[in-house]
């Protein structure tokens, strides 16, 4: 890679984490009525329409269990997103579902995903260690330090990817679930021309039953919240918000105080120092 490359490269990762951040703070203030609808499994639903799906055995954070539930109003439009995928010759592969409070805190700190956020600060600032506050807005962005805009945590959102029915292979992306680069929004034109069209395939079929894309990960889709809402130009109130679920009595309960970073400040600082300590012992 020549110097002009790693400059594009960087240029482009810098502007679309700042237009990222600048849609978050446009979700942030956007009205939500939680309907208090709760919450349906994936995985019974589909067996249920005989729809073949797949789902992530991998954990949150390296130990705890995905949780693939959503709204019970979102799950009949996911399973059609599944058979019009079967009936093409794909299986949807569902990544990821509804979070926690403690899940989506603990993603944010996980040594993996933090570390890549920020080889990426670093890389974007020269080479040198950026500030705390840089890393902290790039975690907003990229794993969605804020319950408002943790649209996984109103039970409205999954993370895919897309498999091959005939032989098992991914429909690939450039890059597969998850990546922490300029490669990461939905239309980077550092992909490759065809795994920039499977991207659009994907999204088309998921958009066609309602579920919108987040632009800065090209996995993501989310429907009925804040950021959808936008990102759809529907000017109602969101029906979904970010909730505490107790999935014994399939209860939902709105959070008191949904613009609260789930890591503060003070925390990505401990994290930025631990991640420093791990790369130094590498």
């Amino acid at each position: 890679m020549t110097d002009h490359d790693d400059a594009a490269r960087r240029a482009y990762w810098a502007e679309q984490m700042q237009m990222g951040y600048d849609l978050i703070q446009v979700v942030l203030p956007y009205e939500v009525h939680d309907c208090g609808e709760g919450f349906a499994s994936i995985r019974d639903e589909a067996a249920s329409a005989g729809v073949e799906m797949q789902f992530s055995t991998s954990k949150i954070a390296g130990e705890i269990e995905r949780v693939f539930f959503i709204r019970e109003g979102l799950v009949q439009d996911l399973i059609a997103v599944g058979r019009d995928m079967n009936e093409r010759g794909w299986i949807l592969k569902i990544e990821d579902g509804f979070r926690s409070q403690q899940m989506q805190s603990s993603l944010v700190r996980k040594p993996e995903l933090f570390d890549a956020i920020l080889a990426k600060c670093i890389w974007e600032y020269g080479g040198q260690v950026p500030p705390a506050e840089m890393v902290f807005r790039r975690a907003i962005v990229l794993i969605a330090n804020i319950p408002k805009i943790g649209t996984h945590m109103s039970g409205s959102a999954v993370d895919i990817s897309v498999l091959r029915r005939d032989d098992g292979s991914e429909v690939w992306r450039g890059n597969p679930y998850l990546e922490m680069s300029e490669r990461t929004p939905m239309r980077s034109p550092f992909v490759a021309e065809d795994d920039l069209r499977n991207r659009l395939d994907i999204t088309a079929m998921m958009e066609s039953r309602g579920f919108i894309h987040f632009p800065y990960e090209f996995w993501h889709f989310n429907q009925g919240d804040a950021m959808g809402h936008i990102l759809g130009g529907l000017p109602a109130p969101a029906r979904y918000g970010p909730v505490h679920w107790d999935p014994r009595t399939n209860a939902v309960t709105p959070y008191d105080d949904p613009l609260s970073p789930l890591n503060p400040l003070s925390v990505i600082e401990g994290e930025i120092e631990a991640a420093l300590n791990r790369a130094a012992r590498a």
